[in-house]
């Protein structure tokens, strides 16, 4: 899972609004204060962070490489790896708290850890495509779904969603209503037939085999008309070009539109993210590649694996047969746009799975199998991040390479570039965003010593208020001397999250330190205390607990189950 890395997310300032005020009781109130205010941290430096995936021979992921087994060049220049973090799959079990409340025989709490969202993209799929993809995905959850995984299903155009969740039943209705809704476009054949590739290479490339071909592919189709030529075809070839292209435009845009806002719905599931978008893929323009980057960043910094799959599964370069019989160089020559365009329009699949560490499954029948793979994160696989030297916010793009200093018949796949930001990140939304990503992780990061328990009362059959304490060991902070006192700056969050991994509530609290010398050396033993109340129902919830400081910009996070019967 993703600890460390740094994420935008949508709810990041009502996550860390504090849900209610707690007063902590300081060793010093001339030392130590506790407040509610939102905490500065120090700037930072850009970082570019980049999933790579090594397979061996077989496909199976390389697990025993170092930072020294990579070279990492953008735009052909070699970069410093500044951070290497390895990401394996760990288990889904939290465990109680220390100190939990809960009774010595009770079992670890089971909470979900593997959070996938099934993505169709209902305004691409063709019906045929879209009838195999919901069988294999129907099979998955009768026979895949573990206790603690959950599922949800989402499409582009918004019409169909159910919410996470670990109903089988619900999930296979919702596949029922998952139906083709393309905006603009005709499911059927039309004359002429121009597609989103076909009129980017007529209006925007000048490609005169490509006017050629439809010109004589509409003069057949409308069976030689009385009093028409080849070249009256024209105006109604280019006609036809500008409204494909108008709305092939707008359909990657809502594509690229609802993966973005998946992206952020994901940033509140607290365990391994994985998105499995499946689509016949579509085109991504120039102008378009700005959206699909800043939609790489944000899901690497969200940490939401993207994996895709292809749901035309295999097809050939067979000609189409539903089309009016045409010259056979008119036929090879439309046959060759349709080709390039289906490969083209797999490319934004193959980029988004490389650019998060995910997989990409096509030119395969078995979509069964696809969805298996597809479902499970890789194994294991890297984070390599660099700081750009001299980057310039102009928005420029950048191309990443990643190389193995000695390959031995490995294989690697990254993301392929990165835009240049258009102005320079604020550091106390970058510092919020990395508390955010650790508030709704599960790694374990342990940094800053410290120690949690949970304890709870019931006033009624039907409530209760659990109350959170914890002790946090800030000897070995890393200080700045100011007039002759150590000074430092501690945020501390407590979230709770109930038992589908929904998010409930916080608290967050800021310790504000300017310890005298005797008091950092011999009067701190116990550490600092704080606590946070909820008020909540019975049931089953994970608690969460985040400690960052200012100065040294150092974690602690910490999870712990608790039942309340």
């Amino acid at each position: 899972m993703r600890g460390r890395r740094l994420l935008f997310i949508l709810c990041a300032a009502e996550c860390l609004l504090p849900a209610q005020t707690v007063q902590s009781p300081a060793p010093n109130p001339a030392e130590v204060a506790t407040s509610d205010a939102p905490i500065t941290f120090q700037s930072k430096v850009t970082l570019v962070q980049v999933p790579v995936v090594v397979r061996d021979k077989t496909g199976k992921p390389v697990d025993n490489l170092t930072k020294d087994d990579f070279r990492l060049f953008d735009k052909g220049k070699p970069q410093t790896i500044s951070r290497f973090a390895i990401e394996r799959e760990t288990a889904n079990t939290t465990p109680p708290a220390p100190g939990t409340a809960s009774p010595p025989s009770s079992m670890p709490v089971s909470m979900p850890g593997r959070f996938v969202a099934w993505f169709f993209d209902d305004i691409h799929l063709g019906l045929a495509d879209l009838v195999q993809a919901r069988q294999a995905a129907a099979k998955y959850f009768g026979e895949g779904l573990k206790d603690t995984d959950r599922a949800a299903i989402f499409t582009t155009s918004g019409l169909t969603t159910v919410e996470f969740t670990d109903e089988v039943n619900r999930l296979k209705e919702g596949l029922t209503r998952v139906t083709p809704h393309p905006r603009t476009r005709t499911t059927g054949k039309e004359c002429p037939d121009i597609g989103y590739y076909l009129a980017d290479q007529i209006i925007n490339r000048n490609d005169t085999t490509a006017l050629n071909t439809s010109e004589r592919e509409t003069y057949i189709c409308m069976n030689f008309q009385p009093n028409m030529t080849l070249k009256d075809t024209e105006p109604l070839v280019r006609a036809a070009s500008y409204a494909a292209l108008e709305a092939g435009e707008l359909e990657t845009k809502l594509a690229l539109a609802a993966l973005k806002d998946l992206v952020r719905r994901m940033n509140a599931m607290p365990g391994q993210r994985i998105v499995m978008m499946i689509s016949p893929g579509f085109l991504t323009r120039a102008d378009q590649l700005q959206e699909e980057s800043d939609l790489i960043d944000r899901a690497i910094k969200a940490g939401v694996t993207i994996s895709a799959l292809d749901a035309r599964g295999l097809y050939t370069d067979a000609p189409d047969i539903t089309r009016p019989s045409a010259p056979p160089e008119v036929a090879i020559a439309k046959q060759r746009f349709d080709t390039e365009e289906a490969r083209q329009n797999a490319d934004v699949m193959a980029q988004l799975a490389d650019g998060t560490g995910g997989t990409f499954f096509q030119n395969n029948n078995d979509l069964g199998a696809g969805m298996k793979d597809l479902a499970t994160a890789p194994a294991v696989y890297y984070i390599l991040a660099f700081s750009p030297q001299d980057l310039k916010p102009d928005g420029s793009f950048h191309s990443l390479k990643v190389t193995l200093r000695t390959p031995s018949g490995f294989s690697a796949k990254a993301r392929r570039g990165y835009y240049a930001p258009r102005h320079l990140a604020d550091a106390d939304e970058e510092a919020k965003e990395e508390i955010s990503e650790a508030l709704f992780s599960r790694a374990e990061m342990r940094d800053i010593p410290l120690d949690f328990h949970t304890q709870f009362f019931k006033p009624t059959d039907d409530e209760a208020q659990l109350s959170v304490g914890v002790r946090i060991d800030v000897r070995k902070l890393h200080y700045r001397k100011v007039d002759g006192r150590n000074g430092d700056e501690l945020l501390v969050v407590t979230g709770l999250f109930d038992r589908n991994g929904n998010f409930l509530q916080s608290v967050s609290k800021k310790v504000s330190m300017r310890l005298k010398d005797e008091t950092l050396t011999g009067k701190l033993n116990g550490g600092i205390g704080l606590h946070a109340d909820f008020k909540v129902a019975p049931g089953r919830y994970v608690v969460r607990l985040v400690v960052r400081d200012a100065e040294g910009q150092t974690m602690a996070a910490q999870s712990g189950g608790v039942e309340i019967p």
